[in-house]
Order: structure tokens, then sequence, then C-alpha cells
């Protein structure tokens, strides 16, 4: 009987297991995008706001993709106690 292996994490460099490289292209594909979308993602962000924008579009895309499931899963369960507690216990 061989042993299991464990899996690896991948590289930094390959921290995806899916490629985004192109998403602004299919994204002007699978949407309408107005005059502003458009010019986002053809040029880029030029500001924090316009980044913000930039962001809900490919969190968007990962969505229609089906890629949101390789998001890291929400921290549940720490970090969940009220300063009142704290106090109670650090009095």
């Amino acid at each position: 009987m061989t042993p299991k292996l464990k899996e690896r994490p991948l590289p930094m460099t390959q921290s995806k297991p899916y490629d985004d490289s192109n998403w602004r292209q299919e994204y002007l594909g699978y949407k309408h995008v107005n005059k502003k979308q458009r010019e986002l993602l053809e040029n880029g962000a030029k500001s924090l706001s316009q980044s913000w924008l930039l962001g809900a579009m490919y969190s968007e895309w990962k969505q229609m993709k089906g890629y949101n499931k390789y998001d890291p899963k929400e921290n549940v369960g720490q970090l969940q106690s009220s300063m009142k507690d704290f106090f109670k216990d650090h009095g």
C-alpha cells in the first residue's frame, strides 16, 4: 500500500487554478457595458474609485464563470466575542 501524497499548494506565480489574463475582453463579450465601464476595461483605472468599480466587474466576471468557488472561505467562529466579554475575562 502506497502512502497518499499530500496536495501541495501552487507556487505564488500560479496561485489561481484558472486563467484570468483576458477577463476584460471576456467581460466585454458577456455583458452589455456602458461607456464608462468600457473605458475602464480598455484603459484601466486612474483613481481609487475607478479601481473599486473595476474590482466589482472582476468579481462579477468570476461569478459568471463559476470561479468564485475558489475564493477563500469566510472566517466563521473566530473574533466573535464582544468587548464586554473581553473586559470580563481581562478585567
